[in-house]
């Protein structure tokens, strides 16, 4: 993350989404106030749990925290920096005594093609997607470029090093611009601690810097990239597919730590173990920052097709980079807004 980053992360975000029932005895004259700021904090409660689930429950503890309090917001500070500072209490609670989030490749070597996938593992072990609808703004394009880049997948991992007060630190100076003593208010800490923090967050992402991936409005190119992959997924045309991928693109399906490396092995993936995939369709939407699908495969009640898995899709100039395949559909469907099934496909003509 560059010192710059204040600049390009500042949200311009206004917009509210559905609003909660109120907790008993809460005056209704505060849900305005408060409700304008839901999704910049859900980018903010994102970006600090890594969970999309998790996200939703810190957003609503912090709405409710904020309804009981706020007769009593002497408004000495903004409402926003006052709620900033209650969703960081949130946050750093729902961290407290509980291991990191990842990526499967950040917990081994890749796999091999035969390798079966092995146990599930919890879903607090990995990083989850969440919509591009809950956090990305509408209007200015820089904005929205800006909102994908620090939501995206490799991006919310990295933070996910961080310790969590370095993490609040960090994401307080470079999202919001605060000052190093509105930091230390908030966290309850010296000034001179929140600066040692940031330097030293600073030092670990710029260690550590994920890769770059396209954010931000399609290309034509990209449009025609997407066209593609879904043409040849729903052909399963592996052979198509896999000429989609970067040289060094990954395969990964959280909640399992198998990932795999390069075109060869996905390929070989694809026609072996992963072939039950074969007859899916997809239903795109956007998660992360990326390009996503809902893929429903065949087999369901009078031809109909089942969810599976969701898709995100990390795109590296006209190619994929990589292929995140998550398959706790129950939780992530209705997050999303994805059906619960898909009809059964009219016959082809002949």
């Amino acid at each position: 993350m560059s010192c710059g980053l204040r600049s390009r992360l500042t949200p311009v975000l206004v917009d509210s989404l559905s609003v909660p029932a109120r907790p008993d005895g809460v005056t209704s004259d505060a849900s305005p106030d408060l409700e304008q700021y839901r999704r910049e904090l859900t980018g903010y409660c994102y970006r600090m749990l890594g969970s999309g689930f998790e996200t939703d429950d810190a957003v609503q503890e912090t709405m409710v925290r904020a309804w009981k309090n706020y007769d009593t917001f002497e408004g000495r500070s903004a409402l926003r920096s006052w709620l900033y500072r209650i969703a960081t209490n949130v946050c750093l609670d729902m961290l407290r005594s509980r291991q990191r989030r990842a990526r499967p490749m950040e917990l081994s070597g890749a796999w091999t093609p035969e390798s079966h996938h092995g146990s599930a593992m919890p879903e607090a072990t990995w990083i989850t997607p969440i919509p591009d609808a809950s956090v990305v703004p509408d209007g200015d394009p820089a904005d929205v470029a800006t909102a994908r880049e620090s939501i995206r997948l490799a991006f919310v991992a990295a933070l996910q090093r961080l310790p969590p007060r370095q993490r609040a630190a960090l994401l307080l100076a470079e999202v919001l611009g605060w000052s190093a003593t509105e930091i230390a208010d908030a966290l309850e800490t010296s000034v001179a601690a929140v600066n040692s923090a940031l330097q030293r967050a600073r030092a670990t992402l710029a260690d550590d810097a994920p890769p770059e991936t396209a954010v931000g409005r399609l290309t034509p190119v990209q449009e025609t990239l997407l066209a593609r992959y879904v043409d040849a997924f729903e052909r399963y045309d592996v052979d198509a597919l896999t000429a989609l991928l970067c040289e060094d693109a990954t395969l990964a399906m959280p909640p399992y730590a198998l990932w795999l490396r390069g075109p060869a092995a996905i390929r070989a993936w694809l026609l072996g173990r992963g072939s039950g995939c074969r007859g899916s369709r997809l239903v795109p939407t956007a998660a992360c920052g990326s390009p996503a699908f809902g893929q429903y495969r065949p087999g369901g009640p009078g031809g109909s097709y089942q969810p599976w898995a969701l898709i995100v899709l990390e795109l590296a100039g006209d190619q994929i980079a990589g292929w995140n395949t998550f398959l706790d559909t129950e939780v992530l469907f209705p997050m999303f807004g994805l059906p619960q099934q898909l009809p059964a496909s009219p016959p082809r003509c002949p």
